[in-house]
């Protein structure tokens, strides 16, 4: 488990698993030819991809950002991704039982994300953070429920249109400082209002990126997946980041890097991008 102190924080990635994606969609019109060298794919092109989130205890409250696949995937989606709804177990090997959490922040409202927002209870979806109030961009929801052609799979409407109906999700109108050393900041692309999570404390930042940079193997502006709805927009909002991440030294969270879940990015004298792995506690 990967823990580091930022401040008077204390950051924890904790996986709800690996699932299996296409290496084409995950690399888009990058050749396989170039991302192979990189990442070997199964004899199905599949490859492994991570499932992080982001435990940020702050001294006062429990923040979790994103939430995994979960475990309410139908039987023919279990067959495609698998599901290892892992969460819950490191969560608890982290110390903490889904009662303890206070906040969660979903970047977007794909399955992968927001999975474990809600679980079954008998014939009922119920909230799996039963204390806690759920935070995501407003206008991500209005794009979720038109479930137009290009992405209705993606979004499944039993991890979180309960938590509206209860009461416990709140929609956010733009960028947001949310408590002190934790904001929300949005940054199109992938979706037209992903919003990325920076945390600061002690004169140091962090960034859950989130499908923005899915992984360490996707720096470069033109990298990019096909599932990003604006792929113009993801590089630019790729480069806006980089113009105060890698200056500032910002600890960067990658969402589905099953091997180097976080690091700080670098450019080196070309402008080539790379990674400096962070260490833990």
């Amino acid at each position: 488990m990967h823990r580091t102190a930022l401040g008077d924080f204390e950051l924890t990635v904790v996986s709800d698993g690996t699932y299996f994606l296409d290496g084409g969609a995950f690399f888009g019109v990058v050749p396989k030819t170039l991302w192979s060298r990189k990442a070997a794919p199964d004899e199905l092109n599949r490859l492994d991809a991570g499932l992080n989130s982001l435990l940020i205890r702050t001294g006062k409250k429990n923040i979790l950002v994103e939430t995994g696949i979960g475990n309410k995937l139908p039987d023919r989606l279990v067959q495609i991704y698998k599901q290892p709804a892992k969460l819950i177990e490191n969560l608890h090997a982290a110390g903490l039982a889904p009662e303890d959490i206070d906040i969660v922040i979903n970047t977007h409202l794909h399955f992968d994300h927001c999975g474990w927002n809600t679980t079954r209870r008998g014939d009922h979806i119920v909230a799996t953070f039963p204390n806690a109030k759920y935070y995501v961009q407003e206008k991500e929801w209005d794009h979720a429920r038109l479930q137009l052609e290009r992405d209705a799979v993606s979004y499944m409407s039993p991890n979180y249109d309960p938590l509206l109906g209860n009461g416990q999700m709140v929609l956010v109108g733009g960028d947001l400082e949310l408590l002190p050393g934790i904001s929300l900041k949005v940054f199109p692309g992938h979706t037209a209002n992903m919003q990325a999570v920076v945390v600061e404390s002690g004169g140091k930042k962090a960034c859950y990126i989130s499908d923005l940079i899915p992984t360490s193997l996707h720096l470069e502006p033109t990298w990019l997946m096909a599932f990003d709805l604006y792929p113009l927009q993801t590089i630019e909002s790729k480069k806006n980041y980089y113009a105060s991440a890698i200056p500032e030294h910002w600890l960067t969270v990658f969402t589905h890097d099953d091997k180097t879940p976080w690091g700080y990015i670098e450019k080196g004298e070309k402008g080539k991008l790379s990674v400096v792995s962070a260490g833990s506690l």
